[in-house]
């Protein structure tokens, strides 16, 4: 593997180069050769690369310093060679004093923004950025945010009249959240809603999205066929022989609907435009399904009616 270059030719500075210049340096080289800024560069990616592991060196005092005493090389990886022994003739000695104590290696990899304070990989390209900007593979995506990271999943019951209306509901997640959903004009049984930035938080100091699956919730009156409805129709049976004006019961409130004299059981009457919405307009129909009912109670006059109509 070719041996990292040295980070002040990097970023073409001098060894005593202020903190300020190399920011400066750091973020005119960034924007010029990002992958996104040259597409048709094949070595913009190799070139992007190298001036961001050479602010990795050179952003942090620390690692700076490290880089300028010879302790560490220009990958950021320590030297074991060239050494002056420390302390009890330990080699290493010198950068031993890290986070994990006597006889362990560390070293603090940190990126500053251009306002000296600390910022991480994501919010440095952010600051450069913007809002989105596409990783080595191409694919945009906001912040640095790896896909899928940050993302939550429910699945929320819906009505036919939340539907046919497109009200609001609320969807509850795993994470006990609560959101709001307005439904969308159109909606299938099992499309998934997408709620851009309003998952779980991520360590890029942003959002993933909340995905919200729909499910048709059954309904006691309504048989769902498409976007068309179907439903009962109780009808006495002098209404079914002499007609009269009945009301219906749809998604969206009551309506009157006219039976016609001599309708049997099963007779469908159509509501044109009663039905669940349709995705290129306009609305399904509502069929109206005659069922004839007798009076629970009895009726002594219609029964005399058919006992004389049999003796006849």
């Amino acid at each position: 593997m070719a041996e990292m270059k040295n980070p002040y030719d990097v970023l073409g500075v001098p060894k005593n180069a202020s903190e300020k210049d190399i920011k400066s340096a750091f973020r005119r080289l960034a924007k010029k050769y990002h992958p996104d800024q040259r597409p048709d560069d094949p070595k913009a990616k190799e070139r992007f690369a190298e001036i961001s592991q050479a602010y990795e060196i050179l952003g942090e005092e620390k690692m700076r310093r490290a880089f300028d005493r010879g302790e560490i090389d220009a990958a950021g990886n320590p030297r074991f060679h060239g050494f002056e022994a420390g302390a009890h003739g330990d080699p290493f000695g010198s950068f031993r004093q890290g986070a994990g104590g006597p006889g362990r290696t560390h070293f603090e990899f940190r990126t500053t923004g251009f306002d000296g304070d600390p910022l991480s990989g994501a919010d440095i390209f952010s600051e450069l950025f913007g809002q989105t900007f596409s990783g080595a593979g191409g694919r945009t995506r906001r912040a640095g945010r790896p896909e899928g990271l940050g993302d939550i999943h429910a699945t929320l019951d819906v009505s036919v009249e939340e539907i046919a209306k497109a009200e609001k509901v609320t969807a509850l997640f795993p994470d006990g959240r609560r959101l709001a959903v307005k439904l969308p004009r159109f909606v299938e049984d099992g499309q998934t809603i997408r709620l851009k930035g309003q998952g779980a938080e991520t360590p890029f100091g942003d959002r993933g999205d909340a995905f919200v699956k729909l499910r048709l919730r059954p309904h006691p009156q309504y048989r769902v066929e498409g976007r068309d409805l179907h439903i009962d129709l109780p009808v006495s049976l002098r209404d079914a022989v002499l007609g009269a004006k009945v009301a219906v019961e749809t998604p969206t409130g009551k309506l009157a609907v006219s039976v016609p004299p001599w309708s049997s059981s099963d007779r469908a009457l159509r509501l044109k435009g009663r039905g669940l919405p349709v995705k290129d307009g306009g609305n399904g129909d509502l069929y109206a399904h005659v069922r004839i009912m007798l009076p629970p109670e009895g009726d002594p006059e219609l029964e005399a009616l058919f006992r004389k109509a049999e003796a006849s």
